[in-house]
């Protein structure tokens, strides 16, 4: 659910990015922070654990005209996508509005990517989130490898919820903004529906 700041005009919406552990997800992150005007976003702040990092910034989009008089703002979040990290990832994903799935196209991350939707499952209903409800995004990330999964057996194991998708490889950046952009259009769409 949204933050509303009445005194403030502001609605505050998180976006959770969300995978298994070296999947992308920071890579995307730092990726959307470097391509974003310094005007528009605030600085790009990582919480390091041992072998994981949690990252998050500040950002206001442009484009996005005021819904009821309200400014809109978002947080993103990466969530640490090794398994005992459980705890800081339902965490960071208490209040989110929208998620995005980052999977790893290697074939020996089959079963991380199907585990992690399913934690991702589990961890939102914590939360009484429902995965069929919540704006989510479906990005298969390191498209550039060259014994890469097959995309559309990809979409048969993860996408059953028939989401908006997207192929990427984050470290050169193809498919990194056309997934951030459709993340935030859907939480938009989803804010002015409950607000406008």
């Amino acid at each position: 659910m949204p933050k509303v700041d009445v005194r403030e005009r502001r609605i505050t919406c998180r976006l959770v990015y969300y995978g298994p552990g070296l999947g992308g997800k920071t890579t995307n992150m730092q990726h959307i922070h470097r391509r974003t005007h310094p005007k528009y976003r605030g600085d790009l702040v990582s919480l390091a654990t041992e072998t994981d990092r949690t990252l998050f910034f500040d950002f206001l989009p442009m484009a996005v005209q005021k819904i009821g008089g309200f400014e809109m703002r978002f947080h993103l979040f990466t969530v640490p996508g090794q398994v005992f990290y459980e705890e800081s990832r339902r965490i960071i994903l208490q209040g989110a509005d929208g998620v995005v799935f980052v999977a790893d196209s290697h074939p020996d991350r089959r079963k991380a990517n199907e585990e992690s939707l399913s934690d991702l499952d589990r961890n939102l209903k914590v939360y009484d989130l429902d995965i069929r409800k919540i704006p989510l995004i479906i990005q298969y990330n390191k498209r550039d490898l060259d014994n890469r999964m097959d995309v559309n057996e990809m979409r048969r194991e993860l996408n059953y919820l028939k989401v908006p998708d997207f192929e990427a490889t984050a470290s050169e950046g193809p498919g990194v903004i056309e997934t951030f952009h459709e993340a935030l259009k859907l939480v938009i769409a989803r804010v002015q529906a409950e607000f406008g």
